[in-house]
């Protein structure tokens, strides 16, 4: 879905800087690939690229642990059974959203149950002004499929979309994104 939105945001006159962790796709063209490997990376390239974006959008599956030590070399087989400790990894879009140069953020939840009250809570939790949740329960949407189907939260509504391809999908919440960053920015009237 991410390779979707930055080709959608291109097409819609953005210039765009992907940040991607390792997949096998080939980044759109004409689009700022920025290649990374670990969730730590990832973050460090993030908050590199704050002081010259305007809205950024966290599609990515960052992982919420990781191992708290990692082989350089394959683990040999020597017993029946093997604890591994886990330890969190940072919170790429929570970040992003308590910056100082905070840019319009947007964020993705990934649910398998009670998608609307999980990603509701990620909004507030996470301070970010929308969020595009999806239930990857499914095998028909979401991961490792090229449909997908949403619902897009922010503070005072929401808005479905139903199931389409992620280009389609893209290019719908590219253009509602761009909206609702035009209203962030709009002055109020008191």
């Amino acid at each position: 879905m991410g390779y979707a939105l930055a080709a959608a945001a291109r097409d819609a006159g953005a210039k765009v800087t992907l940040i991607s962790g390792p997949v096998v796709i080939p980044a759109p063209e004409r689009v700022n690939c920025l290649r990374v490997e670990s969730a730590r990376d990832m973050l460090d390239c993030a908050l590199a690229q704050l002081s010259s974006c305007d809205i950024f959008v966290a599609a990515a599956a960052v992982a919420d642990y990781r191992p708290m030590t990692a082989a350089h070399q394959k683990i040999k087989k020597s017993a029946d059974s093997m604890e591994l400790t886990l330890v969190k990894n940072p919170d790429v879009v929570a970040t992003v959203a308590a910056h100082e140069q905070r840019p319009f953020t947007v964020g993705f939840a990934a649910e398998t149950q009670d998608v609307d009250i999980y990603a509701r809570d990620k909004l507030v939790r996470k301070n970010l002004d929308m969020i595009i949740a999806n239930d990857v329960s499914g095998t028909d949407i979401g991961f490792n499929s090229d449909q997908n189907a949403v619902t897009v939260f922010w503070a005072e509504n929401q808005q479905s979309f139903a199931q389409m391809s992620k280009q389609a999908l893209a290019r719908e919440l590219v253009e509602l994104i761009a909206h609702r960053y035009q209203q962030s920015k709009a002055p109020s009237i008191s």
